[in-house]
């Protein structure tokens, strides 16, 4: 069944001193081409989800192409039978991704990336790495890579109290990933800053690694903050549904726990 919608993320770390001047146009562009989905702006960068029709998204790129600090932004791409959003929001933001530390800044200091096909030779060859999942414990229960570790944050602000906790060997190589990069991307820089010696990030994510290596080494689904709450390795959308009660997300043998009831409870709110 073709599926028409289209859904592309992407972000960059980008000194942005003129955020609030690029809010109106960003809205414009969106509204003209009937596009559906979230712009954060902030003088750190850019962070966007979108929807919509191919010639709408298209039309957004080549907006985005027009400035050469977001020229060649990396895109997730995947496709859907409905729009992923409701409404079309453009936010500006002290941060594009939560953190609370100003002397963090990504778009002059980050860890090394490492590709796909990379990070995937080297899980292939059993190297001894510390796999780092930097995402929320309610994501991280959809699906995570195989042997990973992490922290039971619920938001990613407490990623740095977490890493200071820790007792993650520091002289051992850390490979960090989250659904698109963003989060890995600035949890690289703090991690460096606390003296870890070799710190990788995940080119794209978990979308980016599901879109060239499908899923290999991952067990589950991938959670995604938008109506279509979680992917397959495939980028095909799964089962899963959000608890109307908690908001928590539900895989579908949780949504046959006798525990769930729609739009009353789930196993993780009964009590």
């Amino acid at each position: 069944m073709a599926q028409p919608f289209v859904n592309i993320a992407g972000y960059r770390f980008v000194d942005l001193p003129d955020r609030d001047e690029l809010r109106q146009p960003f809205r414009d562009v969106c509204e003209k081409n009937g596009l559906l989905g979230t712009i954060l702006l902030s003088t750190e960068g850019i962070n966007f989800f979108i929807c919509g029709d191919q010639k709408g998204v298209d039309a957004f790129v080549g907006y985005l192409e027009e400035d050469e600090r977001f020229t060649g932004i990396q895109l997730k791409v995947s496709h859907s039978e409905k729009l992923a959003f409701r409404r079309m929001n453009v936010r500006l933001k002290k941060e594009i991704i939560s953190m609370g530390m100003d002397e963090i800044r990504p778009a002059e200091h980050t860890g090394e990336p490492i590709s796909p096909a990379e990070f995937k030779q080297w899980l292939d060859e059993g190297r001894d790495i510390t796999v780092l999942d930097t995402r929320n414990d309610y994501e991280i229960r959809i699906g995570t890579f195989e042997n990973s570790v992490y922290f039971n944050i619920s938001t990613f602000r407490t990623f740095p109290e977490a890493v200071r906790n820790s007792t993650l060997e520091k002289d051992k190589t850390v490979v960090m990933f989250c659904t698109g990069g963003i989060r890995c991307e600035k949890a690289s820089a703090l991690m460096l800053k606390e003296g870890f010696q070799d710190v990788r990030q995940l080119e794209g994510g978990v979308l980016g690694y599901f879109e060239e290596m499908g899923g290999a080494h991952w067990d589950g689904d991938c959670f995604v903050f938008d109506r279509r709450v979680a992917v397959d390795p495939e980028l095909n959308v799964t089962g899963a549904e959000v608890c109307f009660a908690c908001r928590e997300p539900l895989n579908e043998g949780e949504l046959e726990s006798p525990l769930y009831v729609p739009a009353v409870s789930c196993p993780y709110c009964i009590e």
